[in-house]
């Protein structure tokens, strides 16, 4: 019995490694919840920087497009399944910008996804919101 604890525990500390070097690039269909907009659909991008990026600590690019409203750019640091992200609407006179906090997880559907909780501090008095995203391409 103790054989079968130990091998169960290597094989989950040894599954936990495999998915903190997991890349999480990819294009992902996300449905949202403004504060100040409603709902909302976006395209999100994500594209690991291997030059900034370790086993551990991963560097990405990070593009949401949102139809008829606009593109933000920003990048995102993780670590395993957590991520902190700032992006900033191109037009910079809405001061439409701000940070968030991403946890990925894979789908009953297998599908890799994540959600997101954001802050602008300056955007229209100020504005918090959510996400939830799910990876349609592996980049």
């Amino acid at each position: 019995m103790k054989f079968f604890q130990i091998l169960f525990f290597m094989l989950l500390v040894g599954g936990l490694k495999t998915l903190h070097a997991q890349d999480l690039s990819g294009k992902y269909d996300c449905i949202g919840q403004d504060l100040h907009e409603g709902e909302f659909n976006g395209m999100v991008t994500i594209q690991i920087q291997p030059d900034f990026s370790n086993e551990q600590y991963q560097s990405y690019s990070f593009e949401l497009s949102v139809p008829d409203f606009g593109v933000y750019l920003g990048f995102m640091a993780a670590e395993g399944i957590s991520a902190g992200i700032y992006f900033a609407l191109e037009d910079e006179t809405t001061q439409d910008y701000g940070v968030a906090t991403a946890k990925f997880f894979v789908k009953d559907t297998g599908e890799l996804a994540f959600k997101k909780f954001y802050y602008e501090p300056n955007y229209k008095g100020g504005n918090t919101g959510i996400e939830e995203c799910v990876r349609v391409k592996k980049i």
